[in-house]
């Protein structure tokens, strides 16, 4: 039995019911994947878990069912509704993507690899992925449960990502032209479920047979990857000022740069990315709001992001003014949760509570 058909058939058993998906039985019956979800999809899930995703998905469909009405709304918007997936470039870059389809293309995704790749936010494996599910384009779809699954049937030894060319290379070969879309599936399904990090369950798997790591018995030292360089540590300090009804004031950031046009609490400069410089917490109340007297929390705020980790100490105001800066606003405590808060200053907040 060839090997895209072993696991199409075990696809068909144990698929994973997802809210952007068609399921075999109803593309049996000529169900057609929404271009629209599967491309929503693809881009919440850069970077984040299906399970993390699953109530933002269905959230956003309710709330713009149609590209077009995606395209129509404002982007405060929709970083608010995005708020907590983190990686929101993604956000901004949906949004021209939605006005640019509506725009420039009908309404109507780009059936071709070039012009879906055209498309803002749109990269070589959103391109593939677009293509394969929602237009069952024989092409090779390669995510990481994707590069893992072919690392480990081919024992692939280059470590990436100088071994995502020959896994690839690879992927491309066993795509299949009948049911390309539900093959890339199967293979994302597989990687999520029995071909796993850690204890892969080979003798479930329709590989097994196939499969030269699991034969070798050192499926788990795949894909192989290069030393991770040790990521810098910034330091800063935010400023929750707290107002006696227990509104939060908040403010935009800039429309450029890290965390672009999201929300915030006050907050100084993190350390300077090029020089590793620490911020200078001796100095910390010279670039507070002036007139309020703050007085510092015990502990700091922690976070990780793509290429540094941040310690935060945050300082804590309470205040009956109706405005302590010219620039912002206050959030009450029942409309806090619905505001586009990244998740560093969410846990400010959650911090200082």
């Amino acid at each position: 039995m060839p090997q895209s058909t072993a696991l199409l058939d075990w696809y068909d058993r144990h698929h994973r019911d997802l809210p952007w998906r068609v399921s075999p039985a109803d593309a049996a019956l000529g169900v057609l994947p929404d271009p629209y979800h599967v491309w929503l999809s693809e881009i919440m899930l850069q970077q984040t878990t299906v399970g993390a995703v699953k109530s933002y998905f269905v959230a956003f469909l309710h709330t713009w069912p149609t590209i077009e009405a995606l395209a129509a709304a404002d982007e405060d918007d929709i970083l608010r509704a995005w708020a907590g997936l983190g990686y929101y470039s993604r956000a901004r870059n949906l949004h021209k993507c939605a006005r640019s389809i509506v725009a420039d293309h009908g309404g109507r995704f780009p059936q071709t690899i070039e012009g879906l790749k055209a498309l803002p936010g749109i990269g070589d494996y959103t391109a593939a992925a677009i293509a394969a599910i929602a237009f069952d384009m024989p092409v090779a779809v390669v995510d990481g449960n994707i590069e893992r699954i072919v690392s480990r049937l081919y024992r692939i030894a280059d470590a990436l990502p100088a071994a995502k060319k020959p896994i690839k290379q690879k992927m491309a070969i066993l795509t299949p032209s009948e049911r390309p879309g539900d093959f890339a599936q199967a293979m994302m399904d597989l990687g999520s479920s029995l071909c796993s990090p850690k204890k892969p369950a080979c003798v479930l798997c329709p590989f097994t047979s196939n499969c030269e790591a699991e034969m070798a018995g050192d499926m788990e030292r795949f894909p192989v990857k290069a030393p991770k360089k040790q990521k810098p540590t910034r330091r800063g300090v935010a400023f929750l000022i707290r107002r006696t009804d227990g509104a939060i004031w908040l403010q935009k950031r800039p429309a450029k740069g890290l965390l672009a046009s999201m929300a915030q609490v006050p907050t100084t400069d993190w350390s300077d990315k090029n020089t590793g410089e620490q911020f200078d917490l001796a100095t910390a109340l010279s670039h507070a709001p002036d007139g309020l007297k703050f007085h510092k929390k015990t502990g700091q705020v922690t976070h990780t992001f793509t290429h540094f980790h941040l310690l935060l100490d945050v300082y804590e105001a309470t205040t009956s003014h109706k405005a302590p800066m010219a620039d912002g606003w206050w959030s009450s405590p029942l409309d806090i949760n619905g505001e586009a808060l990244p998740t560093v200053f969410r846990k400010v907040v959650e911090f200082a509570a």
